[in-house]
């Protein structure tokens, strides 16, 4: 789930809050990195969880069915017969090892705060969407296509929704383009005979992972001052308070890559700090970062310091 690129921009959010705060310690920054990760996979879990109360109220809805409704059409707007039986729906609501998850986390976050899940339920049963999926034949790709379309048409861009996901962790607001785009992934590809783990897959690939993300954040720290120093000897005609402070941050880190971390060859470093700046720094940092590192790069391969071995990862 979450790729290299990811793990970065986690490091990079450590040690500028490192920047910010005083009297932090490596000690924390590493407790910091390793919440921030785990973190990821709760809002993960948190959708899932979305979902699962979307359909209980639907299902609540349909059960205490008046007269009223029983008088609508399939397809007309704010019924929600068709909606609580969905058979993704079903297949998430009764999900033993999801539902173990999140009771093992106790994220009961849309249970306490029930008026985010009606907002989000009405828009959907009111919705052209909806309608048109009602008065569809029954079937698991009417059922699957359906909850893909409102994912992404209605519920990841709810406003409400995010809001209340940036006020419960600051850090999400970077994560969930990344949770978003996996998930509507499992949905498409989810199936009647998928196990119960499909809807929870690990958060990284390896445990190498999350051993790149420890070293990169405690080389960086611990070398920061030799890091600034081969910073200002590619930037002479700086001022150190004109480099913008992401800017810096991200300059340490891919210095620290080049020296420090032999198996990640220096042009998928660069790439990923040039890419990492476009999305978190001024709209010329990418033109700086790169001219820095480039100078770098061919400086340490004339004096031998660049020792890269091995194809490396993203």
């Amino acid at each position: 789930m979450l790729t290299r690129r990811h793990l970065r921009v986690k490091v990079m959010q450590c040690i500028y809050s490192l920047s910010l705060a005083s009297g932090g310690s490596l000690e924390k920054q590493q407790e910091f990195l390793n919440r921030s990760i785990g973190q990821t996979y709760t809002l993960y879990l948190l959708l899932l969880a979305l979902f699962r109360e979307l359909y209980q109220a639907a299902a609540n809805r349909s059960e205490k069915a008046t007269s009223n409704y029983l008088k609508m059409g399939p397809g007309d707007k704010g019924n929600p017969t068709r909606l609580s039986q969905n058979k993704i729906l079903q297949q998430i609501w009764q999900n033993p090892e999801l539902t173990e998850a999140l009771k093992k986390r106790k994220l009961k976050q849309w249970y306490l705060n029930e008026e985010y899940i009606k907002i989000v339920l009405s828009e959907l049963l009111e919705s052209d969407l909806y309608s048109a999926y009602a008065q569809t034949p029954e079937s698991y790709e009417a059922d699957r296509e359906f909850l893909v379309q409102a994912f992404r048409e209605i519920i990841a861009p709810n406003e409400k929704v995010y809001e209340f996901l940036e006020d419960e962790e600051i850090t999400w607001v970077d994560d969930l383009p990344l949770i978003n785009t996996h998930l509507l992934k499992q949905l498409r590809k989810v199936k009647p005979e998928s196990p119960h783990n499909f809807f929870l897959p690990p958060l990284l690939k390896n445990q190498e992972d999350i051993t790149f993300a420890t070293e990169l954040l405690n080389k960086t720290l611990l070398n920061g001052a030799e890091l600034a120093a081969e910073i200002e000897g590619q930037t002479p005609n700086w001022d150190k308070d004109r480099i913008a402070e992401i800017d810096a941050i991200l300059l340490k880190m891919a210095i620290a890559e080049l020296l420090y971390f032999p198996s990640i060859p220096e042009r998928v470093s660069i790439n990923e700090y040039l890419e990492i700046a476009k999305e978190y720094s001024t709209p010329k940092s990418s033109i700086f970062i790169n001219g820095v590192l480039d100078k770098l790069t061919k400086d340490y391969q004339t004096t031998g310091r660049l020792k890269k071995t091995g194809r490396g990862l993203l």
